[in-house]
């Protein structure tokens, strides 16, 4: 099984906060703290919570970095095609709009977003 039932928002709302859920899910918090985080991080940056400059400093700052999806076809490597290839590890999907924690070859998520094409990705160190 590639993806997994993910949704740690207390109230069990699906409130467009793949961002919060996606940070909760690398950085092995609860969703509160999560949320606090990029809160803060989106103050401090004069930008949203749930952009890509957002979380992501959230992620470097907690040991991720940053790198490119290969171009070996770059408008047909899933994120099930990235589960496949990162069977270890951590890592977070950015997709443009949206993104998702994959843990150990498992797509993490409200929403089966396997199908889904990364344009980059962060992986834990």
């Amino acid at each position: 099984m590639v993806y997994v039932y993910y949704n740690p928002n207390p109230a069990g709302r699906r409130v467009g906060d793949c961002s919060v859920r996606a940070v909760s899910k690398a950085l092995k918090i609860d969703w509160e703290t999560a949320y606090a985080m990029l809160t803060q991080a989106g103050f401090d940056m004069c930008d949203m919570p749930s952009s890509d400059s957002v979380w992501g400093a959230v992620l470097r700052k907690n040991g991720f970095y940053r790198k490119a999806v290969p171009n070996t076809c770059p408008n047909c490597y899933t994120a099930r095609d990235f589960c496949r290839d990162h069977p270890l590890g951590t890592f977070v999907l950015g997709f443009g709009g949206h993104v998702a924690t994959v843990h150990d070859g498992q797509i993490f998520d409200s929403w089966d977003s396997s199908k889904e094409i990364p344009q980059f990705f962060w992986e834990e160190r």
